[in-house]
């Protein structure tokens, strides 16, 4: 069984993406990664080339597309391309998630067991959103709970939309749930460097006019217009710890003082009730046996 990791970057230091983390936290399933570096404004391509031997680069450089994050499936589809034919398995990881090592054994069962299954398209993650700090986890339905970050080597398969999901020529992808979470820090900067990151990135979603208008011209970006956060209990996983130590800032929350509408309140009841998330979209199609 052949399985490559694939990823793309750009700016990587300027707006602070833990992308050698999140290569490194795969490395140990992949034969090898490949990461479509974009043309950047400071030294991402030299940070990726050190992360290891088993990381292969695409250079490419970002087209200007400003609607609906389109720019990002256009990078994640390059990477993807890139792909040997011989492959079996893909690992799809962006630049501001990491996986956790203990999860490692688990996703490689996996892999194996539904390898000859075609009808298994990809495996499916939990997902743990961070927000402000490494001690907080958004838990509104704001955060989305799962995603595909495994799929097969099959070039039908395309990155969907702004690259959160994919899909088989059009149709949602087939694919089977796993004990496995991917934590995403894309939240958790100095807070100088999210209001930077969000005016850059609200770019590949907007127009200049959108942006004068809805895009606040600070310094920092507040972290306290939050509804709802819990606080993590967990272990960070080991590639993370480093940067966890040279926090340079500092966020608190009181989760006790939830500032949710009533429809989420509802939302909250009845899934506390039932166990089920009312209208809640799924990028895929559970397999049910």
């Amino acid at each position: 069984m052949k399985v490559t990791g694939f990823s793309f970057i750009r700016n990587a230091e300027k707006y602070d993406y833990p992308i050698v983390e999140a290569i490194r936290s795969i490395l140990p399933l992949c034969d090898e990664v490949i990461v479509a570096v974009g043309k950047s404004e400071d030294e991402t391509l030299d940070l990726v080339k050190q992360i290891d031997p088993k990381v292969r680069i695409l250079e490419t450089v970002w087209e200007e597309v400003r609607t609906s994050g389109t720019v990002l499936a256009i990078e994640t589809n390059k990477a993807f391309d890139a792909i040997p034919e011989d492959t079996d398995w893909c690992f799809y990881i962006q630049g501001d998630e990491i996986l956790h090592e203990k999860y490692i054994p688990n996703i490689k069962t996996a892999m194996q067991r539904w390898l000859k299954d075609e009808q298994t398209e990809g495996l499916l993650f939990n997902y743990l959103h961070f927000y402000g700090s490494y001690d907080y986890i958004g838990d509104s339905r704001t955060w989305y709970r799962n995603e595909v970050r495994i799929i097969r080597n099959d070039q039908r398969i395309r990155s969907f939309q702004d690259a959160q999901g994919f899909r088989k020529e059009g149709q949602k992808l087939r694919v089977r749930p796993i004990d496995a979470c991917i934590h995403h820090y894309g939240w958790v900067k100095h807070p100088e460097k999210q209001q930077q990151k969000q005016l850059n990135f609200n770019k590949l979603w907007h127009d200049d006019e959108w942006m004068e208008a809805n895009v606040p011209k600070v310094k920092e970006f507040d972290y306290s217009n939050i509804d709802s956060l819990r606080r993590f209990e967990g272990e960070h996983p080991k590639v993370m710890q480093k940067r966890i130590q040279q926090v340079n800032w500092e966020f608190d929350f009181d989760p006790t003082q939830r500032n949710l509408a009533m429809r989420e309140k509802l939302s909250r009841w009845f899934e506390n009730w039932t166990g089920l998330r009312l209208g809640e979209y799924k990028n895929y199609k559970l397999i049910k046996r």
